[in-house]
């Protein structure tokens, strides 16, 4: 395989101290060589992104995009020195700050980060790697096709030898290539190889790295109170108390909250502790038992405009042997990251600096300039790494927040929320039911429909995915609940329940008509194959899906499982990655525990498969831990859990043994944080089914059973 681009316009490259090369690559505009060092030095902040190339042969490549703990700052890296061509050994890596001039999608979100710049982090490696190659042509006064390149060394026939860094300077001064080869992906030294995080050092030494960590010289540390309700409202408050607490600088409102600005976190936090509010209700203070049975009336309501509606659904049902309908519900969640919210800022009358975790700064940028009444430039947002995100650091409220408690103390600020302020003050994911039913006629399934409601979201279906192309006649509709409650991204968002409850009801269908659940999925791809070939569109590719189910289904041993062991499947497509798995369920003191989960993904080429697996494994205990104990609720308005005390997650003695398996492949990469979530509820579900003969039909499974996980 051979791949080209034309991308000339796109780079930028300089001399730097010590005879290096300085490469930049921008797909916005483009640049002519810096003259000088200085030149150099002064535009690495205006660039997209760079490799910097030193005389002693050191490469440090920049990272673009926030690092959220999955991987990208080690694998992207990994990518730029892949078509470099250097030794791994030679690189380091740093975080690159916010730069919309340099940089495309800078966000940390959807399981994109690989996916959106494949080519373009290949490209910058391999143009680097080219220029280099001849400004040591031009030396040797021979043609760059008589030149090879290992790890950071090019060699000539003659046998003479040059490495980057003692050619570096003169390469600076090469015309940037217009057309550049890539490696074939069977030539791939680094990708594919596993490769050591290059925080973990910091990371198990307890360097600082992370939001929290962040100092500035001057600055106070806020802690704000907030509504303790949806749908409250600020009246008055005494901070008499607040201000006699040893530590604390200031007290200030800034619209419904108050912000105690102190010394330290610790008096910041006695001092929220402190204050006493009123509070009045400013709209309606909601109940979670009100939005049950709302959803649950949506749910028999026929949407104005379907989603997805194909064949004949009405005569379908109507003339049905048998009519198969399940409801299945999710509760509110908190995201419940290891590191509270946080972020610093420092407001003048002309600037604003912001520094923290943030999974979209760009947005971030935007937002805090809106707030400040300033142009977006005279905003800077420089990345920490991120101490857990799971969407809820797609949100931008924390910055907000100390963004204006700065501009009025006048003072640089770090926010931290506690643990309650995260829990109660947050947003979350929406509350969900959905409502299922096929039509059964001479045993084969006729009909298909979907009815998915959930509060303050657009649509609760994904109609383009599986099973749409599976069925002749198929009708999908979405209800949406306006509610108070914020609501934000949770970690693969609508699907981390409609899968659960999409696969759950598949599996009893196949049992109702008499069908191995792995056939019966394998089937459905097989028709959504025929149906393609009439001109059907969706999403997925059927073979794929079915490449994965196949594969767990092997490598489980599907329906030979060992004695006492009850085995449960499911399969799903999202983030444009197959996954199937096999959840494995033991009787142990009367009570169901899940064993061990084996999964299959296709994601294309796995760019490091140490950090591939880790973010797999991940995802499926996560999704375990909340489809067995994850509630969350609201009485009048107020969160019904404050901490960990009250709100379970699943420990780490529960957790199941995890088997990945990845589908070989030379495809361009997909996603990963995310997919191998929304199916292990369901196949979690299917397992305790053939264990204990009870169905699940609602998140967390805790409400219906005593069930625990762990092996």
């Amino acid at each position: 395989m051979k791949t080209t681009y034309n991308r000339r316009s796109f780079f930028k490259v300089s001399a730097v101290a010590g005879g290096g090369i300085l490469v930049g690559f921008n797909w916005l505009a483009s640049h002519q060589a810096a003259a000088s060092t200085k030149e150099a030095l002064a535009a690495l902040s205006e660039i997209n992104g760079y490799i910097q190339i030193e005389a002693s042969g050191l490469v440090t490549i920049m990272s673009a995009n926030p690092e959220v703990g999955q991987n990208v700052k080690t694998s992207m890296p990994m990518i730029i020195a892949e078509e470099l061509d250097v030794a791994w050994s030679k690189v380091t890596v740093k975080q690159a700050p916010l730069n919309t001039k340099a940089f495309v999608r800078q966000v940390a979100g959807g399981s994109q980060s690989l996916r959106f710049s494949w080519k373009t982090l290949r490209l910058a490696g391999a143009t680097a790697r080219q220029m280099l190659v001849a400004a040591a042509a031009k030396k040797w006064n021979i043609s760059p096709s008589e030149c090879s390149v290992s790890e950071g060394v090019i060699s000539n026939a003659k046998g003479e030898k040059i490495t980057y860094g003692e050619i570096a300077s003169e390469a600076a001064k090469m015309e940037v290539p217009k057309d550049v080869p890539l490696k074939n992906p069977k030539d791939f030294k680094i990708i594919g190889k596993n490769t050591t995080n290059v925080d973990i050092k910091a990371i198990t030494t307890g360097k600082p790295l992370f939001g929290l960590d962040y100092k500035r010289e001057g600055m106070w540390y806020a802690v704000a109170l907030r509504p303790p309700a949806f749908g409250q409202k600020l009246d008055s408050f005494d901070d008499s108390a607040t201000r006699k607490i040893s530590g604390v600088k200031e007290v200030i409102r800034f619209g419904d909250k108050i912000a105690v600005l102190a010394e330290s976190t610790w008096a910041a936090i006695k001092g929220q502790k402190a204050l006493k509010a009123q509070w009045k209700e400013g709209s309606k203070l909601e109940n979670t038992e009100d939005h049950d049975k709302q959803m649950r009336a949506l749910l028999d309501t026929s949407a104005k405009e379907p989603k997805r509606n194909e064949g004949d659904v009405k005569t379908a049902f109507s003339t049905a042997d048998e009519v198969i309908e399940r409801v299945f519900e999710a509760p509110f969640l908190p995201h419940s990251s290891m590191e509270p919210m946080n972020f610093f800022a420092h407001v003048t009358a002309d600037k604003a600096d912001l520094v923290g975790p943030t999974q979209r700064p760009e947005e971030t940028r935007k937002r805090v300039a809106e707030l400040l009444g300033m142009k977006e430039e005279q905003v800077t947002i420089d990345m920490t790494r991120i101490g857990g995100g799971f969407g809820r650091r797609l949100m931008w409220d924390f910055a907000l927040e100390v963004a204006e408690i700065s501009k009025l103390a006048k003072k640089p600020v770090q926010l931290v929320f506690t643990r309650e302020d995260d829990m109660t003050a947050g947003l979350y994911r929406p509350a969900s039911k959905y409502k299922f039913r096929m039509a059964i006629k001479d045993k084969k399934v006729v009909g298909y429909h979907l009815v998915g409601a959930g509060t303050n979201g657009q649509n609760f279906t994904r109609e383009n995915f599986f099973p749409a192309g599976a069925f002749d006649n198929l009708l999908m509709e979405s209800h949406n609940l306006e509610s108070n409650i914020t609501i934000a991204p949770w970690r693969a968002p609508i699907t981390n329940f409609l899968a659960f409850a999409e696969q759950a009801f598949f599996d009893e269908v196949a049992q109702e008509l008499g069908v191995d659940a792995v056939k019966f999925r394998i089937d459905l791809f097989e028709q959504a194959k025929i149906n393609a070939a009439k001109g059907v569109k969706f999403e997925y590719d059927p073979d794929k899906s079915i490449g994965v189910i196949k594969l767990a289904a092997e490598k489980a041993g599907w329906g030979n499982p060992k004695k006492d062991v009850f085995q449960g499947f499911s399969s799903y497509y999202s983030h444009n990655t197959y996954v199937a798995q096999v959840a494995e369920v033991e009787m142990k003191n009367n009570q169901p525990v899940v064993t061990k989960v084996i999964c299959a993904i296709d994601c294309g080429i796995v760019v490091n498969p140490i950090a591939a697996i880790n973010q797999s494994e991940g995802g499926i205990i996560d999704g375990i831990g909340h489809a067995l104990f994850g509630d969350f609720s609201f009485k009048d308005g107020k969160p019904q859990a404050t901490n960990f005390n009250k709100y379970r997650l699943i420990r780490m003695p529960e957790a199941p043994k995890v088997e990945i398996h990845f589908v070989p492949s030379l495809n361009d990469p997909t996603g990963l944080g995310e997919p191998t979530l929304p199916p292990v509820g369901a196949a979690v579900a299917n397992a305790i089914f053939a264990a204990t003969g009870k169905r699940l039909y609602r998140f967390p499974f805790l409400k219906d059973m005593p069930i625990q996980g762990g092996s």
